[in-house]
């Protein structure tokens, strides 16, 4: 049985060209980067290929490449890192109630310690609207969050705008945002849509887990949360990661190949999923208003790849073990979040009806999705759906 993944969203499948690439740096390229002699060297000059590569796709210079464990530590060093670098100029940040744990995190642990946070309400699409983030400003304020795709219901902030809101009322205000959902399904320009920071992680966008990239602009101010020997401007220290760094740099050339097709197809498969989604009874598609569910320019107002829909009378643990043993892997929720028994944060801040807060799944695609794909899940789906609901009944 050919098995269907549906959870791109929390991982993606590494490439192959990128596991072999990885596979030679492990085995011929093995030296510290840090090291003066011809091993060194050699392994010095893939961590520069890697960040030459990446600074070409985004329009920035190279010494803005910053190379993590991944997205969490990204976003944990931009927030932390700049407010603790900035805290002269004031202690008050601005965030949304549906961020990743890894942002939302970051700044509970920076309310304790002194600093006031502001989390924006989001609309039903799951969309910040830019009167409140203009609203939320002050004098004080000397970081906004943001994230670009919001990992659960794929809905898209216009980044670009809020970028010329914050700098047009305080230029050294400093915006960061979240891409990891959205680096290899858009194409990003931090400098003109005025982002200050901005974190990417490998292992969605089928390179390698334990890597990451955080762009910072010139003169951005970072107090390290890393100590060792200074690599990396000594904003992160530590040996740099050189299969990781390779992959996730062969991965994001790959990723942006033949982009706009690529990308139209996937909007195209995503259209069709929900318009026979909500076919099926007692199934709603959140983040979309009801009368747009056929509209493609409404749905290509959010990212390609996700669909959050609710199944009503059924738990989502349920249906997701159950399309599991037909061999279709879905999610509940954020991956990094589902192991815990609560309530999403963005489902609730979207106004989902209480009776679906646990009747939610997230399908997240991949380039490699096809229709015949879509049309076995589906009819899985129509077939399964009216038995769990006689069960539960009973």
């Amino acid at each position: 049985m050919k098995s269907i993944y549906l959870d791109n969203s929390a991982t993606t499948r590494t490439f192959d060209e990128v596991t072999e690439y990885m596979a030679h740096i492990m085995r011929d390229v093995y030296g510290n980067p840090s090291s003066m002699h011809t091993e060194g060297i050699a392994a010095e000059a893939e961590v520069r290929k890697a960040r030459e590569s990446l600074a070409q796709l985004i329009k920035v210079d190279t010494g803005n490449i910053l190379f993590t464990s991944g997205g969490t530590e990204s976003d944990n060093l931009a927030i932390i890192g700049a407010a603790l670098a900035n805290k002269r100029a004031g202690k008050h940040l601005i965030t949304t109630k549906t961020e990743h744990p890894a942002v939302l995190e970051a700044m509970k642990f920076l309310e304790e310690q002194g600093y006031g946070v502001t989390y924006l309400d989001v609309g039903a699409d799951g969309r910040v609207d830019p009167d409140d983030l203009q609203a939320a400003l002050t004098d004080e304020t000397v970081l906004v969050s943001i994230m670009h795709v919001n990992n659960e219901i794929g809905s898209v902030n216009d980044i670009k705008e809020f970028g010329a809101i914050i700098k047009g009322y305080k230029p050294s205000i400093l915006f960061h945002t979240d891409a990891v959902q959205s680096f290899g399904k858009f194409r990003i320009n931090p400098k003109s849509c005025k982002i200050d920071m901005m974190s990417v992680s490998g292992h969605k966008i089928h390179g390698p887990k334990g890597v990451g990239i955080l762009y910072v602009a010139d003169k951005v101010k970072l107090h390290p949360l890393m100590l060792g020997g200074g690599q990396q401007r000594g904003l992160r220290s530590g040996t740099e990661n050189v299969p990781g760094i390779a992959g996730i740099g062969l991965a994001s050339e790959l990723i942006y190949n033949d982009f706009e097709a690529k990308t139209d197809r996937l909007y195209e498969l995503k259209c069709y999923f929900i318009s026979e989604l909500v076919k099926l009874p007692d199934v709603f598609v959140n983040g979309i208003t009801q009368n747009a569910f056929t509209d493609e320019d409404m749905i290509r107002k959010t990212a390609p790849h996700i669909i959050s829909a609710s199944f009503g009378q059924i738990r989502a643990e349920v249906l997701l073990h159950t399309l599991e043993a037909k061999g279709i892997f879905v999610s509940s929720g954020s991956a990094c979040s589902s192991n815990k028994p609560a309530v999403s944060a963005t489902l609730q801040a979207i106004g989902l009806d209480r009776r679906l807060l646990d009747a939610t799944l997230r399908f997240s695609m991949s380039y490699s999705i096809t229709k015949e794909d879509i049309d076995t899940t589906l009819t899985v789906l129509s077939d399964e759906l009216p038995k769990l609901r006689k069960f539960t009944r009973r």
